[in-house]
């Protein structure tokens, strides 16, 4: 039987709402670029074919460019005037009957326009949809509509990764000192936790407390960092998880990632972390997504396409590196390929796994709307998996945690362990989220009361996290 949450799910009927925002003013801007990279595309094409053979092939390219533009200006100037949802064509892909069974339901109660649909469904929709359009074409099929703006913003995060990446030298010069020395261990932990958790909003001057050049002030500054970001993480895990991490030996652990570029890059350096300076791990599985999806969301060919950036030292080259840095990014990144070829880092579909493929794979069910509570009965070969292999799954991101609690209006103060349903207890679970949506569990009703007098954005914003760890128990 389908779990039933007892509040609504949030959508964009309350014009106060974050969702409604989205819908108004977030989506349209998503479309609009869309649009501009297809005729940057169809650019490309049309100057290419001017000074090339095969000029059909091309003129069959253009046209199906500037259809899926006209595809998608119609699909923004619908949404703008609050249009029924249309049910996903016969295209070929996943999950059509069970995006079109809940428009149907959703149809039922008159939920089923772009300002009344349930927020959660309706995004998630709208990449599948997009998805749609291209698969329909012939010579568009492997388009990620995204890609470019994911490998720009990589890019500019230079500085960021090479000073990572020299931590990450150091610390292997120091390996000694922490398999002998657990506290120091536990610091160096948390403040990997921390910056996995951050990511994108990463701030250079938390990754300061991680020179090791005195291991005794390092353990000193990093309490202290840890003691000056707690106003700002809401709910805070760490010390069970660190005790559940301690428990493990030659463990799994399994990342359902979130965005690509310089998130995917402190994913790995996590990763890196545990099984190289930890007994507690040996293996990581990365579960990526199948379609773009959500802009910037990892898909097979952005984990490999990372690693190759990482090694070609002309892409980080305005950053402007020293040959030390250099030297220590390719250190890194060398052994993280070591690491994909041994298979101690994998996916959870093989790397070269092309836009759409695998279709009924485990990797499949993350790009589908439904809530992870959901998981057992849509993708029971996913959640035995999870459940029999993993010593912990960890889900990073905004858009995971929505899915773990159904981006339902839980009263802040609901225990995360309520607030995920039937999946809790089902593997051991972190999820590290800066808050970008409206849900949130585990939070006192006192604090949020504060927060709502002092920031009424403090849901939104990304100023908050919140670390949220469940054990396994069944």
């Amino acid at each position: 039987m389908m779990f039933q949450a007892p509040y609504p799910p949030y959508d964009p009927t309350d014009k106060d709402g974050f969702s409604y925002e989205t819908v108004q003013k977030r989506w349209p801007i998503i479309l609009t670029g869309v649009v501009n990279q297809l005729h940057l595309e169809n650019h490309d094409i049309f100057v290419d074919s001017e000074h090339a053979d095969g000029k059909n092939l091309e003129e069959g390219k253009l046209a199906e460019g500037k259809a899926l533009i006209e595809k998608v200006s119609k699909l923004k100037y619908e949404m703008a005037r609050d249009r029924a949802l249309e049910p996903l064509s016969q295209d070929g892909g996943s999950h059509i009957e069970t995006y079109n069974t809940e428009l149907e339901r959703l149809a039922s109660i008159s939920k089923n326009t772009w300002f009344t649909a349930p927020w959660l469904f309706a995004e998630c929709y709208l990449y599948r949809l997009i998805w749609s359009y291209l698969l329909q074409t012939t010579h568009w099929r492997q388009y990620d509509p995204f890609r470019a703006q994911k490998i720009d913003a990589f890019q500019k995060s230079g500085v960021a990764i090479h000073k990572i990446a020299t931590i990450v030298y150091e610390l292997d010069h120091e390996k000694k000192n922490l398999e002998d020395n657990v506290d120091n261990l536990k610091v160096l932990f948390q403040e990997m936790t921390q910056m996995c958790l951050w990511g994108n909003s990463i701030d250079l001057s938390l990754l300061t407390n991680l020179s090791l050049s005195d291991m005794e002030h390092l353990q000193a500054v990093g309490k202290d960092a840890q003691a000056a970001r707690e106003a700002f993480i809401l709910k805070d895990d760490q010390e069970p998880l660190w005790n559940h991490l301690k428990s493990l030996e030659d463990g799994r652990i399994d990342f359902v990632l979130d965005n690509a570029g310089f998130e995917l890059f402190t994913d790995l350096v996590f990763a890196d972390f545990l099984v190289t300076h930890t007994s507690y791990v040996s293996k990581v599985v990365m579960h990526p997504k199948l379609i773009p999806w959500y802009v910037s969301d990892v898909t097979p060919s952005d984990f490999s396409q990372t690693l190759d950036l990482l090694l070609d030292d002309a892409f980080l080259a305005s950053s402007s590196p020293t040959e030390a840095e250099k030297k220590h990014l390719q250190y890194m990144t060398t052994r993280w390929k070591d690491y994909v070829e041994r298979g101690i880092f994998s996916l959870s579909v093989p790397i070269s796994t092309a836009l759409g493929a695998e279709i009924g794979s485990t990797a499949d069910f993350w790009t589908t709307h439904l809530p992870y509570w959901d998981m057992k009965i849509h993708a029971q070969s996913l959640w035995t998996d999870l459940h029999l292999n993993s010593n912990l799954v960890i889900f990073k991101g905004d858009l995971n945690y929505r899915k773990l609690t159904g981006d339902i209006s839980w009263p802040t103060s609901t225990p995360f362990r309520e607030a995920i349903g039937p999946l809790a207890g089902s593997f051991p679970l972190l999820s590290l989220r800066t808050s970008k949506a409206d849900v949130v569990a585990g939070v006192s009703d006192e604090v949020a009361a504060q927060l709502d007098k002092t920031d009424k954005h403090w849901r939104v914003s990304g100023r908050y996290a919140l670390i949220s760890f469940e054990e396994k128990s069944c």
